[in-house]
Order: C-alpha cells, then structure tokens, then sequence
C-alpha cells in the first residue's frame, strides 16, 4: 500500500508543478509521477536543512517545491539541447 500512495502523492504534486509551470509539452503520466517523486525527495533534502520544520503539509509544499525546481531545471537544461 505504501508504493501506491507514493505513486499517486507523486502525480498530485508532479501534476501542481506542472500547474505551477506550465508548458506545451506533456510528459505523460508518468513523467508527471516521476517528477512528483524526484520533487519530493528534493523538497525531503531542503527542508532538512531548515531548523523547526514539522508536519505533513510543510513536507507536501516542499515536495510541490522540489519538484517545480526539478522541473524548471529539466527544461532550462534538458529540453533546448539541439538535435
């Protein structure tokens, strides 16, 4: 049960980043729950670094966090490579 709550947090906060920078490409499903699972545990490592952070919706903003930075990053980078 707990792979299948992970896959679906990850779609919701890879579909919110997705929101947060919108663009014309879709990556699909799975890109979206892939991002949202990256964007976690990157949002996981920035808030460890932050003195006092508790609770679940602290932790589910970081993960939406991590995953729009994951997702500016992979477009500034990634995406505008020449062919």
């Amino acid at each position: 049960m707990g792979l299948i709550w992970t896959l679906v947090i990850g779609f919701i906060v890879g579909a919110i980043a997705k929101v947060i920078l919108p663009s014309e490409d879709d990556g699909g499903v799975i890109t979206t729950i892939l991002l949202g699972i990256s964007g976690s545990f990157v949002g996981g490592l920035l808030l460890g670094i932050l003195p006092g952070r508790t609770g679940p919706l602290l932790g589910f903003i970081g993960a939406i966090f991590g995953a729009v930075i994951l997702l500016w990053l992979y477009r500034r980078f990634l995406s505008d490579r020449p062919a």
